[in-house]
């Protein structure tokens, strides 16, 4: 079964440390850029974090020093460890695997179900 699936989700206090799994199974992996989204009440989906195959990453403005995304292609699993968690930071976290190309053919891009992240006192 083609899917990814997101774990680590959770309520924090401000201030405090979450660590973000998304596992891929049935899907090209290791050729993938991963990415981290979110979504707030209200408010649109954003990018919050892209690691390409080769491990450069990238980071919305507002996570910048804070968060930190990983992969482990072993596991086709990306991480995204986020510190310093603060109150704006709450919202469902995505996790997606944009549509690519291998030189042959593309495959088609994935989201998972998302994960709630709440951060409060």
């Amino acid at each position: 079964q083609e899917q990814l699936v997101e774990s680590g989700g959770g309520l924090v206090q401000p201030g405090g440390s979450l660590r973000l799994s998304c596992a891929a199974s049935g899907i090209i992996f290791n050729i993938r850029v991963m990415a981290w989204y979110r979504q707030a009440p209200g408010k649109q989906r954003e990018l919050v974090a892209t690691i390409t195959s080769g491990g450069s990453t990238n980071y919305a403005n507002s996570v910048k020093g804070r968060f930190t995304i990983s992969r482990d292609n072993a596991k086709n699993t990306v991480y995204l460890q986020m510190n310093s968690l603060k109150p704006e930071d709450t919202a469902v976290y995505y996790c997606n695997a944009p549509r690519v190309y291998d030189g042959r053919r593309y495959y088609s891009d994935y989201w998972g179900q998302g994960t709630q992240v709440t951060v409060s006192s």
